[in-house]
């Protein structure tokens, strides 16, 4: 297992040092179909009940312009990499408490292929 800490700047969120397995490379054509159980709330494109997802990997948390995020996730000092994406889905309020993000994705497998999938709408 591969040791993976998360770092925030001073005045935001500390968060513990967990173990996580190294991430692996999910499958972005079955992302998107695992992406549909997001789309009650997430779009790839436009706002909804939570945030566009199209472009999030390499972005600060809390930064989608015209989105009101809550305190915790603005103030968290997270970008959204693989293995923090991957982190949040499987667990949201644990690593950012207070988030308004309330469903969790518990299979490694699903999460992979959902963050394989936001990755493809990245680049």
């Amino acid at each position: 297992m591969k040791r993976i800490l998360l770092c925030v700047a001073s005045s935001a969120l500390a968060l513990p040092s967990v173990s996580v397995p190294a991430f692996a490379e999910g499958d972005a054509a079955l992302g998107q179909r695992a992406f549909q159980r997001c789309s009650g709330c997430h779009s790839t494109a436009d706002q909804k009940a939570g945030p566009g997802l199209g472009g999030i990997v390499g972005r600060p948390a809390g930064s989608m312009e015209g989105y009101r995020y809550s305190e915790a996730l603005k103030s968290s000092g997270l970008v959204w990499d693989e293995a923090t994406l991957d982190r949040f889905l499987a667990a949201p309020r644990e690593v950012v408490p207070k988030t308004t993000m309330t469903m969790a994705v518990s299979k490694p497998e699903d999460r992979q292929n959902i963050v394989a999938y936001l990755k493809s709408l990245s680049q």
